[in-house]
């Protein structure tokens, strides 16, 4: 029976979490179009900067090891 108990004590604490859950979503002040759009293109432009930033360090420490075992 305890078992039996667990289980439905761990329904009741699951249902109150999706309940808390819902309640803290509806708190959230979630962006317009404009200010999506413009997270959106700074999020891009930073991925693409640091892909072209590690690309270049990769290509240089590429060419270093080379240089090293070409001796």
């Amino acid at each position: 029976m305890a078992f039996l108990a667990r289980i439905g004590s761990s329904f009741k604490r699951t249902g109150a979490f999706f309940r808390d859950s819902w309640m803290e979503m509806k708190k959230v002040r979630w962006p317009n179009r404009a200010e999506l759009t413009s997270y959106t293109v700074v999020v891009i432009t930073t991925v693409t900067l640091l892909a072209l930033f590690f690309a270049i360090v990769d290509l240089g420490i590429s060419r270093l090891i080379e240089l090293i075992l070409a001796n």
